[in-house]
């Protein structure tokens, strides 16, 4: 099918249950991405990857690029860490980041100049890590040796680490201390280090016949743990990954820059996000619309000469600050207007569970930061697969003979 004038529209791909479960390819989305490339087999029509896994740029494109058969760029993906790089205030800080795989690389990607790990802090300080019980054995057998370690200044939870009853014991001890876990706290701190998280799944859909824990179970039992420790609520500085309104203004963004390097000079007024799951891809779209809603609602109400006008197209005094955007992110100009879901059946979601019954709170898998709102648990849209979703997509905005 041949695609007939210049999209206004981009579409936001979720990757593992939409297009893969796990490294394994979904035939509907090969079938369905051949929908979305002109003759020399390049995507005519808006796109990117919105998912909450974490990895370098270059790495998830290409993996994509291999399944779906069609030329993928890094530009392309909105992966769970993506909007850290609008977080500028923090790229000079000395952050603890937290996570698997190519985590410095991955660090470095977004603008962080100065890292460490939870195994130098263990390493800089033995004594903390006493669930470790090797750890106890060497030190009983060997003794041991601190060493001076930089203040930690922020923590970014990246992904789930290795070992997490290490990471959660020392994460809690850099909490209690700001960052300098040398000597035990007075008293227990009212305020803690900036914490930010990326990817607040309670769990995705991999190979195996039920979903597994994602980086979300992770941030449950650190917020569990810190609570029983202090007293006090873990507070974080901000939450990014699907399903917070920021992943989704970065979204829009990198679906904007890559509208311009199609070369479509019409701004873009419809933004489709499919995925599987409906307390993140769903809950994600419809609070980003909301978003949207006010947003416009503001610009319309500004004042001509207003100094706060530049504010205007990102943050949302509406929002809880940890799910804002900052005042100071550069990102190309908002124009979506209409936002939608599609949820698809190849995933999370199986049929026959009312996916507005996943906002009752005996069923509720979202972060204590979201709203338990049934309405956003409703997707414009309920499809078999992502084959259908694009086609559905294409004959709405015409884009068919």
């Amino acid at each position: 099918k041949k695609l007939n004038r210049k999209p206004r529209f981009g579409i936001c791909f979720d990757v593992d249950g939409v297009l893969a479960r796990g490294t394994i390819p979904i035939d509907a989305g090969v079938k369905g991405f051949k929908q979305l490339v002109d003759a020399t087999g390049e995507l005519r029509i808006p796109v990117t990857f919105v998912t909450n896994a974490l990895n370098r740029n270059i790495d998830k494109a290409n993996q994509i690029s291999g399944w779906m058969g069609v030329p993928i760029q890094p530009e392309q993906m909105v992966q769970a860490q993506g909007p850290l790089e609008v977080f500028t205030k923090f790229h000079d800080k000395h952050c603890l980041i937290v996570g698997q795989g190519k985590i410095f690389d991955i660090a470095k990607e977004l603008g962080f100049k100065k890292v460490c790990t939870i195994e130098e802090i263990r390493d800089a300080y033995p004594l903390l890590d006493m669930v470790d019980h090797d750890n106890r054995r060497r030190i009983a057998k060997y003794g041991y040796v601190e060493k001076d370690f930089p203040r930690v200044e922020a923590v970014i939870l990246l992904g789930e680490p290795k070992r997490w009853e290490s990471s959660l014991q020392v994460l809690v001890d850099l909490l209690k201390t700001d960052g300098k876990p040398d000597k035990a706290p007075e008293a227990m701190p009212e305020t803690h280090l900036p914490v930010i998280a990326c990817n607040m799944d309670l769990q995705f859909m991999e190979r195996a016949c039920m979903p597994r824990y994602g980086h979300g179970a992770f941030l449950l039992c650190l917020e569990a743990l810190y609570r029983k420790c202090t007293g006090n609520d873990l507070k974080y500085t901000a939450l990014v990954g699907k399903p917070s309104e920021i992943t989704f203004r970065y979204a829009e963004h990198c679906l904007s820059r890559e509208a311009k390097r199609l070369g479509i000079d019409e701004p873009l007024k419809t933004m489709y996000l499919i995925g599987d799951t409906p307390e993140v891809d769903i809950v994600g779209t419809n609070l980003y619309q909301r978003y949207v809603n006010r947003l416009r609602s503001r610009v319309n109400n500004i004042e001509p000469g207003d100094e706060n006008s530049k504010d205007s197209h990102n943050y949302d005094p509406e929002l809880p600050e940890c799910r804002n955007v900052p005042a100071d992110a550069t990102f190309n100009e908002q124009t979506v207007e209409r936002v939608e879901s599609i949820l698809v059946c190849t995933g999370v979601y199986k049929p026959g569970v009312e996916p507005d019954k996943e906002g009752d709170e005996k069923n509720y898998h979202g972060h204590r930061d979201f709203p338990r709102i049934t309405e956003l648990y409703r997707p414009k849209v309920l499809l078999k697969d992502v084959y259908d979703a694009i086609e559905y997509i294409l004959e709405k905005e015409e884009q068919t003979e």
